[in-house]
């Protein structure tokens, strides 16, 4: 941009220029005699620093002014630091007031320090917080850890004691979960069971079919023993089928009755039960005559009682002193299971692990289970046992239409089943669709 020499009057002020494209101001003329106006800091904070400015450029500009007639020229980088005139002076030093360091100013400074060092010891304290949660993790996950070894510990003890066998078939899978429990009378000299000697062959003296639906009431099914089957194309009763044509067989027979796969399979020795009553502390069981039944060996009083573990056996054999034959056995069968498993539950026996040991060992001694059973399999039964016993479950026998038929293969009287009516109450139990209550019969 070019420059042009302005009249100064005084001969001794350079002249002033303005940018172009801004306003034009007329600088004030000052003489060389003048002597730049100071003032108190604290009357204005930022002016000492432009007085200061003023006094050490008056000097230098008399000397360049005697030195030269032509005016200082500057360039970008220069004059930025040097205003040219007081008026762009007083623009300059209004914008750089914030950094000023005034009074006021001095006074708040001492009171960042603090901010910082309270941030400090915010910063301190979260540090230490998560150290007091990593103690509390750590304890939580020992504690975790015990928890764990103690009850995976005690599921491979109950691992240990299962005896395996097999029995499954290959069956397609279908929705529900099912056991099939079965009870055999393998005897073993217990009072009231008779021996080994006064059969031949083992029989399943019990056959219930345990099912737990995806959502519904859980249920338990009686089959009767006597219940007609074909296997092989022979005629038998279903209880001989495990003997005759071993336990896939007997499985497969109950896959077919209820359309469902079986899942798992529990027997229970006679032994067992007796055992189970016993470490429970006895089971309060009714029944409404009186009876004395030699064969069975229950000697019991009309009404409800408190069984001991060789009467609660002997009051889930008995049937030839019953008017209803295996349809009343089968029924106490149950009143006995539902009797145990209420018992096992109580808070009476859960809270005293000396009990739950004793009910654990009396158990599991008497089991035989199939190739995948596992202590985890054995809960869940547990769970879906109680919840089918209880108020909302399904509890009952299969449908039959005639309890006392003879065959002509001539293996003595046997219950004809009624398969229609079986195929549509099982559909139902898988769907978890029937009401609670008690089903079966004729």
């Amino acid at each position: 941009m070019g420059q042009g020499p302005l009249d100064n009057q005084s001969g001794s002020n350079p002249p002033s220029f303005i940018p172009s494209g801004a306003p034009r101001r007329r600088a004030t003329p000052a003489s060389s005699e003048q002597t730049p106006q100071s003032f108190k800091p604290q009357e204005i904070p930022v002016r000492p620093r432009t007085a200061m400015r003023h006094r050490s450029e008056g000097p230098r500009a008399n000397a360049h002014e005697r030195a030269s007639s032509t005016p200082p020229s500057f360039t970008p980088s220069t004059g930025v630091d040097t205003p040219r005139h007081a008026g762009a002076a007083r623009t300059y030093e209004a914008a750089k007031r914030p950094a000023s360091t005034s009074p006021s100013s001095l006074r708040r400074s001492p009171k960042r320090p603090a901010k910082a060092g309270r941030a400090g010891r915010m910063h301190t304290t979260a540090m230490r917080r998560p150290s007091a949660k990593r103690i509390a993790l750590l304890v939580v996950g020992a504690l975790l850890a015990l928890v764990l070894v103690l009850v995976f510990g005690t599921l491979g003890w109950v691992n240990g004691q299962l005896n395996h066998r097999s029995m499954l078939t290959d069956m397609r899978n279908t929705p529900a979960s099912t056991w099939l429990i079965l009870g055999s009378d393998e005897r073993d000299g217990t009072a009231g069971t008779g021996s080994s000697k006064d059969v031949s062959g083992s029989r399943t003296d019990s056959i219930l079919v345990l099912t737990k639906p995806r959502s519904g009431n859980s249920s338990l099914i009686s089959i009767p023993r006597d219940s007609l089957v074909n296997v092989n194309n022979q005629d038998m009763k279903i209880n001989a089928v495990s003997t005759l044509a071993g336990y896939p067989s007997l499985v497969s027979e109950v896959e077919s009755i209820t359309g469902m796969k079986i899942d798992h399979v529990v027997q229970i020795g006679f032994g067992g039960v007796e055992k189970v009553v016993d470490a429970v502390g006895g089971v309060e069981l009714c029944y409404d005559s009186t009876v004395n039944d030699a064969r069975s060996g229950l000697n019991w009083k009309a009404g409800c009682h408190t069984a001991d573990g060789a009467t609660a056996l002997a009051f889930s054999r008995m049937r030839y002193s019953d008017p209803t034959g295996d349809i009343g056995r089968a029924k106490r069968q149950r009143e006995v299971i539902a009797a145990v498993a209420k018992k096992a539950s109580s808070p009476s026996v859960l809270a005293n692990p000396v009990k739950v040991r004793k009910l654990a060992k009396a158990g599991l001694s008497s089991l035989t289970v199939d190739e995948k059973t596992n202590a985890f399999s054995l809960a869940a039964m547990a769970l879906a046992f109680k919840s089918a016993t209880g108020s909302n479950g399904i509890t009952g026998t299969l449908y039959y239409q005639n309890p006392n038929y003879y065959p002509s293969s001539g293996i003595g009287s046997t219950i004809l089943l009624d398969g229609t009516r079986n195929t549509q109450l099982f559909d139902q139990l898988e769907a978890g669709t029937h009401d609670p209550g008690t089903v079966g019969g004729m």
